[in-house]
């Protein structure tokens, strides 16, 4: 760690997280990233934390548990952790999550006992989900390397320079400075804003997807969506960004108005597994049918999680020149990767809507509802978007992988 991770710290804590002094903030970090986690809780306790609640997690660990543990483990979920996520949200605790995992930890495991953890793990959950998509309560997620992925992402070197040049791509993503992060990054948040606010402008009816891999796809919006950017604001008043790195603005899908193909642009780190090539198709919103060169029994068990996961629930626009996609580097990291590239997701939405309406009434409009929330990158540099508004007129959104206005 050097100057910059000191500014990277202040940057999750004060804008990521944006944490009220007496407030609770929740840390969830894998045991390699202690020296991390330490930072961290004193930059929340420098913010006026109430207290920092730490939740470590071990990918060693994790993975024996997956290959040894009882069969009718992966059935139950634990009634003192279904406890502690719904008591802190309660409280009104923030969440901070540090997501930095060997994107191939559960190779050669029975993708089976992973689709049973995540069903039972989300039924017990959904609501807590549905609250933190809700932006009931402050919630981000982070990444800082770890020596698995930064194996995974620079193959070619010693595991020390590894860790060092993935230190140098994350603070590169970042735009990270010794100085005047806090206040950039305030200032992107509302530069996205606006962007976002420019789409909700336009009112689509639907977006046509077109470029040279084989995406052909056409996705309807729901009556009265709107657009979002990484500046969202909690129950509470604080206005904080859920992911950092951030470049996208993105919204709510019709569920049943999906209809063509997509392909990915670049692998998906899912499951403890890498998949790659992927291609859907889609009739009437559902996923059909779904193809990938490597990782498919992950993949479709995946999509087979629940009735919902098989739909769209996210429309996500990232300009292909954007600052993590000019890296030519792929992340191996959901996170990053799809802050370099327009992407989809399918299963649960994040309820983007103007006029604030009931739960029902959202999914009545068209709105998903599932247990996933699985992003998967579809942009290129040739890909084009077309806008067509409720009066019918046409409007280039993306031409050539950027935005067109």
């Amino acid at each position: 760690m050097d100057s910059r991770f000191t500014e990277y710290a202040d940057l999750i804590i004060r804008v990521g997280v944006n944490l009220r002094p007496g407030q609770t903030l929740v840390l969830s970090c894998p045991v390699e990233c202690a020296d991390i986690a330490h930072v961290l809780t004193e930059k929340a306790y420098d913010a006026g934390a109430r207290e920092v609640v730490l939740r470590w997690n071990d990918e060693v660990i994790t993975r024996m548990k997956y290959l040894r543990a009882e069969d009718s483990v992966f059935d139950e979920f634990p009634k003192w952790l279904e406890t502690l996520f719904y008591e802190y949200a309660d409280r009104g605790a923030a969440l901070l999550t540090i997501y930095a995992e060997d994107p191939e930890l559960l190779r050669g495991v029975d993708p089976g006992r992973i689709q049973r953890w995540g069903r039972a793990s989300g039924q017990k959950l959904k609501a807590y989900q549905e609250r933190q998509m809700a932006n009931e309560f402050q919630w981000n997620v982070v990444s800082v390397p770890t020596k698995k992925w930064a194996r995974s992402v620079f193959p070619s070197v010693s595991e020390a320079e590894a860790v060092e040049k993935l230190w140098d791509a994350i603070y590169h993503a970042l735009d990270l400075r010794e100085s005047g992060t806090v206040d950039a990054w305030r200032e992107k948040i509302k530069l996205l804003g606006s962007r976002a606010q420019k789409l909700t402008d336009y009112n689509f009816q639907k977006l046509i997807y077109q470029n040279s891999l084989g995406t052909e796809l056409t996705i309807e919006l729901p009556e009265n969506h709107k657009w979002v950017g990484v500046g969202e604001q909690a129950k509470n008043g604080a206005v904080f960004a859920a992911n950092l790195p951030s470049e996208e603005v993105f919204t709510v899908p019709k569920r049943i108005g999906v209809n063509g193909a997509a392909v990915s642009s670049k692998p998906l780190a899912l499951n403890g597994t890498l998949v790659r090539d992927i291609r859907m198709r889609f009739e009437g919103g559902k996923i059909v049918d779904a193809f990938a060169s490597e990782g498919l029994e992950t993949l479709l068990k995946s999509l087979d999680l629940d009735e919902g996961s098989r739909y769209l629930g996210e429309v996500a626009l990232v300009p292909y020149h954007s600052p993590i996609s000019l890296m030519n580097l792929v992340f191996n990291n959901t996170l990053f990767d799809e802050n370099a590239s327009c992407h989809l997701a399918y299963g649960s939405a994040y309820p983007c809507f103007k006029d604030e309406p009931s739960r029902e009434e959202m999914l009545a409009r068209g709105m998903n509802d599932s247990m996933n929330h699985i992003d998967f990158m579809v942009g290129t540099e040739d890909l084009s978007i077309t806008g067509v508004t409720q009066d019918g007129r046409t409007v280039p959104v993306f031409a050539n992988g950027d935005f067109a206005f």
